[in-house]
C-alpha cells in the first residue's frame, strides 16, 4: 500500500468545515472562494480589451 501515498489529500480533511453565515445564507469558505474567483474572472473578461481591436482603424 506504500504506492498510494500520492493519492492522499494535501490537507487534513478529517474535521468539520468552516462556514460563513449571513442571516439565512450559509456557504462554506471553499465555495465562497470559488464564487469570488468566478466573479473576478467574469469581470476581468468583461472589461479586458479584445486583442487586435486597436489595430483596425477602418473597421467598425
Amino acid at each position: 500500500m506504500a504506492q498510494g501515498w500520492g493519492l492522499g489529500a494535501l490537507i487534513n480533511l478529517d474535521h468539520y468545515g468552516h462556514y460563513i453565515h449571513w442571516g439565512v445564507i450559509q456557504v462554506s469558505v471553499g465555495n465562497f472562494i470559488v464564487m469570488v474567483l468566478m466573479v473576478a474572472s467574469f469581470l476581468a473578461a468583461l472589461f479586458a480589451p479584445f486583442p487586435g481591436r486597436r489595430n483596425r482603424k477602418g473597421a467598425k
